[in-house]
């Protein structure tokens, strides 16, 4: 389809075009012209053309010299030399007149001060500051709000044809959407109109596109606008309503793409590089979260952070949201080099546009190591002294760990203890340890291995008074291994998609949400406590497997098959929350729980128990492992004790059948009561 697009030609657009080209060495020779001759300007405003400036001259030269210090020292402060004025905000602007103001009480004080102790010599009248800096202040805003209007003004196409979009949602993103449309006019499309539900936006014009309707308006705006494709910007929108739109389009026949989440977005600008199909995390969004972010950039600006585990899923994304908290230095560390080289270039591009002046710009180091090398994490902790540390490295698959579980003690455990002896030594002051909910009652090696390392980092928290903490949650969704790609290659290939159990359930987290939640755990955390986020309501796998299935184009059960494959090794139908004995108390934000008296969990001295894992895994085998963290963790079940619970039960139902009396553990005994068929059995 052509497009036919107006564009701004000849010698007004040569001057646009250099009006946008200015730098801010352009601006701090035009500061000083200004702030040269607008002194002069504004007494001569103030004499009203009545009187000459005999007498004056002196006083206006001094007062001048006075006036353009003070002022340029204010621009420096307010660090208006840094800013990329074509692309500035309106923040930026506010602060242009912050400076102004400052400037002019600088000057009233420092002249007024020279003022009364020269009351000798001839001054300038007590106005004149006042009139100057308005004036000063007004052109210098002025001329860079002209950089502003000449970017805007070459980057404003007229879009003459193309096909008619609808969008759903007339805040900032669907602004942002629609001028994105008009700047790009290559894409062939054309915006015409927004469907939103606030009141006060019915009939009127937004971005000079009418606002049509609310969302029962939907339907026919799409045929009355002949709609060729529909785009959700609703980044705070929940996943009910995602999922009404959706519907709606796939009624009608027509595609329909969105903007991520708000977790996906992260503050980060809006653009249409950023539209993707929907996909199943937008059918489960669940209720914005707000969190405090100057709090958390307050944390960590200026800081060097490392991040363990940093080409991971949850590790990289670390990084991503700390870069924009300004840190002195971010340390990514991780023992798979092809995904720590990959995060680091991401992230090196991000802090370029994030940062345009090098000066400010964080420095981005990866660092290649295991964790189980204690000799290696010294030497990097000594090296950087960081001063906060996120440990996200783990071993997580737990089927695997099942099978393995040397390395999940090895990784999981040994690799948590040199990374706190490494940040004890290293005076690190702040120490945060991504946990999970399997180490609630744990019933894999995996989630034991994470509850003894959470008991790590408590006992050192405690020995210390240092703030260190764990913060568990649930799984993530799109993470590497999670069921979420794996059900998307199963349906690409034609299927079947696999389940374990058709009644089990999760709790699920995007990735951006989950990180998101840890740092604002991390600035709540004052050592020796764990965090829980709030994960909301169980999902049921089988459910997640059908929205994708159908997201995908194709009905579930019918064109592809699910399939049930049994409960794999350490796998549990739902995962608890709650250890029995542990105090959850409120924090200062709605979806994080603290464990305030956690510490009252793990055994006075933690050098005991350690080595007798080092003891268990130099013997090899399963059993060794698994007597340890019994005699660690109380609570822990595995599948040999579960193995032992179902033998029992068996035994327990024959004998109900038999009418026979057994005595517990399933032996027939001499106890009085009499157990009725099927009364009191556990579920198998």
């Amino acid at each position: 389809m052509k497009n036919d697009t107006k564009h701004t030609d000849g010698a007004p657009s040569r001057l646009w075009s250099r009006i946008a080209g200015l730098h801010n060495r352009h601006f701090f020779a035009m500061d000083i012209v200004v702030l040269l001759l607008s002194p002069a300007i504004a007494l001569g405003i103030r004499l009203e053309g009545h009187k000459s400036f005999n007498g004056l001259w002196s006083a206006l030269a001094i007062y001048t010299v006075v006036g353009l210090v003070i002022r340029l020292v204010v621009q420096r402060v307010y660090r208006m030399y840094n800013k990329f004025w074509p692309k500035a905000s309106v923040l930026a602007l506010v602060q242009a007149a912050q400076a102004g103001a400052v400037s002019m009480v600088a000057i009233y004080v420092i002249y007024g001060a020279y003022s009364l102790l020269t009351p000798e010599r001839t001054h300038v009248p007590r106005s004149v500051p006042f009139i100057d800096c308005l004036f000063a202040s007004l052109v210098m805003i002025g001329l860079r709000l002209s950089t502003r209007l000449a970017d805007t003004i070459l980057r404003q196409p007229q879009v003459e044809g193309g096909h008619n979009v609808l969008i759903v949602g007339a805040g900032s993103a669907g602004q942002l959407v629609a001028t994105e449309m008009r700047r790009n006019p290559q894409l062939g499309m054309r915006p015409v109109g927004f469907i939103d539900d606030d009141p006060r936006k019915q009939r009127l014009e937004i971005e000079n596109l009418p606002v049509l309707g609310g969302a029962d308006a939907f339907r026919q705006c799409i045929i009355d606008k002949s709609a060729a494709e529909v785009i959700v910007a609703m980044p705070k929108a929940s996943g009910a309503a995602v999922r009404r739109f959706v519907t709606i389009c796939e009624e009608a026949g027509v595609p329909v793409r969105t903007l991520p989440g708000m977790y996906e977005i992260l503050g980060g600008k809006v653009t249409l590089s950023k539209l993707r199909p929907v996909d199943i995390e937008d059918l489960l969004r669940r209720d914005p979260i707000v969190t405090d972010t100057e709090a958390v950039r307050q944390f960590l600006s200026g800081k060097c952070v490392m991040i363990t585990g940093g080409g991971g899923s949850i590790g990289s994304e670390l990084c991503r949201q700390i870069l924009q908290a300004g840190p002195r230095c971010l340390v990514m560390l991780g023992h798979g080099e092809n995904s720590v080289f990959e995060a680091q270039n991401e992230l090196v591009k991000m802090a370029a546009a994030m940062y345009p002046q090098r000066d400010d710009r964080p420095e981005i180091v990866a660092v290649i190591a295991d964790i189980r090398m204690e000799r290696r994490i010294a030497q990097v902790m000594a090296e950087f002294r960081p001063d906060v540390v996120f440990h996200a490295a783990a071993h997580k698959h737990v089927p695997l760990m099942e099978n393995n579980p040397s390395e999940a003690i090895t990784n999981n455990v040994f690799g948590t203890r040199n990374l706190l002896r490494a940040a004890e030594e290293n005076d690190v002051g702040h120490l945060v340890m991504i946990s999970s909910d399997k180490a609630v009652k744990p019933s894999s090696i995996m989630g034991a291995s994470k509850r003894a390392a959470e008991m790590l980092v408590l006992n050192t928290a405690r020995r210390t008074g240092k703030h260190y903490v764990a913060v568990r949650f649930g799984n993530v969704l799109g993470s590497r291994g999670s069921v979420v790609p794996i059900f998307k290659r199963q349906i690409a290939a034609g299927g079947p998609v696999t389940i374990s159990h058709e009644d089990m359930t999760r709790f699920f987290m995007t990735i951006p949400e989950a990180v998101q939640l840890v740092l604002q755990a991390a600035v709540l955390g004052n050592g020796a406590e764990v965090m829980m986020l709030d994960m909301g309501e169980p999902i049921r796998i089988v459910d997640l497997a059908e929205d994708l299935i159908r997201l995908s184009g194709f009905e579930p059960r019918v064109q592809i098959p699910i399939v049930c494959t049994g409960v794999r090794p350490g796998e549990k139908l739902r995962e608890d929350l709650w250890i029995e004995g542990e105090r959850y108390e409120s924090t200062g934000h709605e979806k994080i729980r603290i464990v305030r008296n956690a510490t009252d969990f793990i055994p006075d001295n933690m050098d005991a128990p350690l080595q007798e894992f080092e003891a268990a895994v130099l013997m090899g085998g399963r059993q060794p492992i698994l007597d340890c963290l019994k005699k660690l963790i109380p609570e822990f079940v595995s599948d040999e004790d579960r193995a032992e619970q179902h033998i029992a039960t068996d035994v327990r139902r024959s004998a109900i059948r038999a009418n026979v009396r057994v005595a517990p553990g399933g032996r027939s005994g001499d106890d009085d009561e009499r157990i009725g068929d099927g009364a009191g059995i556990p579920p198998s």
